[in-house]
């Protein structure tokens, strides 16, 4: 992946030579906005969905390359409403609503990055990504790579993805396990309202693709944002609770889960320690393996099916890595190996806290 700066003379900067064009004997509206609001700065109590909003304003206000596109994200503000109200600060040529068509998304994200842009792409449903798995896969993972390196590819997608929502079909899965896979891709997942903001800029800034997952669950509980202070690097897991018995590690709408675990193990005389993976691609070990040397055990929990997945993954790397340290096998909790099932029997195939809890009896009991 490419690491130096990408960067546009202002000159050639695209949206400078757009400014004046017309467009069917009309000019076009302007592409910067000059009446946007000052950047905040303290500490704001928000949902992860607004985050992400306030977030995406920033990134489009600091930087007139950036420009978003999907589908229902302009008029509507996408179906979670994260994009609300861009379109009227932006315009319709930075905050594009797109047809129903996801490959036509991604491609043409791929056209514009290599024209010096740093599209965003929606993809509004987790379910909804594979019509452009090809495009992902195959051409934007490949891309600075088939270039030696001389290319900068700096596309984030979004993806609100995992359960706990009540849908259908398609509305309810967690495929991280496939881009987490894929070299050439990173792939992310903030946990609370503060990541999303900052992580989601920080991603944007970047010059290489992100796969961006947003635990769809989690777009409404509140939280606190420090709008001055990242806190984190982008690619940085986090111990976001202190303990001494057991490790729990998990990520995006599941490490909520693990806090409610950890402090119900707490009173039942357990000390739980709780990791934020955050990023999925490239994972960072470094506090994992920290706390599972310390603990001597570890669970890591996943919404996504266990086989040949991201906690799959995680815990062999614990296995090889602090073997001598382990007091009991690495154990993991995920959603079971089918089918995202009909609504009513979420409850079943998530992950809830009985049973992160049973598998920590099981590991203290070695």
């Amino acid at each position: 992946m490419s690491e130096q700066p990408h960067a546009i003379s202002a000159p050639e900067r695209p949206f400078d030579k757009l400014r004046d064009q017309n467009v069917e004997g009309g000019p076009i509206e302007a592409l910067r906005p000059f009446d946007s609001p000052p950047a905040r700065s303290g500490t704001e109590v928000m949902t992860m969905a607004k985050a992400l909003n306030e977030g995406l304003r920033r990134a489009l206000d600091s930087d007139d390359r950036v420009l978003l596109l999907g589908e229902d994200i302009g008029t509507l503000g996408g179906v979670f409403r994260v994009t609300e109200g861009l379109k009227a600060e932006f315009g319709a040529r930075r905050v594009l609503d797109t047809p129903l068509a996801e490959s036509g998304i991604v491609g043409a994200a791929i056209g514009l990055a290599m024209r010096g842009y740093h599209p965003v792409c929606e993809i509004q449903f987790d379910g909804f990504v594979y019509p452009a798995f090809d495009q992902i896969t195959s051409q934007l993972a490949k891309q600075t790579y088939r270039h030696g390196g001389s290319q900068s590819f700096p596309v984030v997608i979004r993806i609100p993805y995992g359960g706990h929502i009540g849908a259908v079909e398609h509305h309810q899965e967690s495929p991280e396990a496939y881009f987490a896979h894929t070299a050439g891709l990173r792939v992310v997942s903030p946990a609370t309202p503060h990541d999303a903001y900052w992580m989601i800029q920080e991603a944007i800034a970047g010059n290489d693709p992100v796969v961006f997952l947003e635990p769809k669950s989690r777009y409404w509980p509140k939280g606190e944002v420090d709008l001055d202070d990242p806190g984190a690097p982008l690619h940085a897991s986090r111990i976001v609770r202190r303990g001494t018995d057991v490790t729990l590690i998990g990520h995006g709408a599941m490490v909520a889960t693990l806090l409610d675990a950890a402090e119900l193990a707490e009173s039942e005389g357990t000390s739980a320690e709780v990791v934020d993976l955050r990023s999925l691609s490239p994972v960072d070990y470094g506090p994992i393996l920290d706390s599972v040397r310390r603990t001597g055990r570890a669970v890591v929990v996943q919404e996504a099916p266990q086989q040949v997945s991201v906690g799959s993954e995680v815990a062999a790397t614990i296995g090889e890595r602090a073997f001598y340290s382990l007091q009991s096998p690495v154990l993991r909790v995920s959603g079971y190996d089918t089918p995202f099932p009909p609504a009513k029997l979420e409850g079943v195939y998530l992950p809830d806290v009985d049973r992160i809890l049973e598998a920590v009896d099981r590991a203290l009991a070695y």
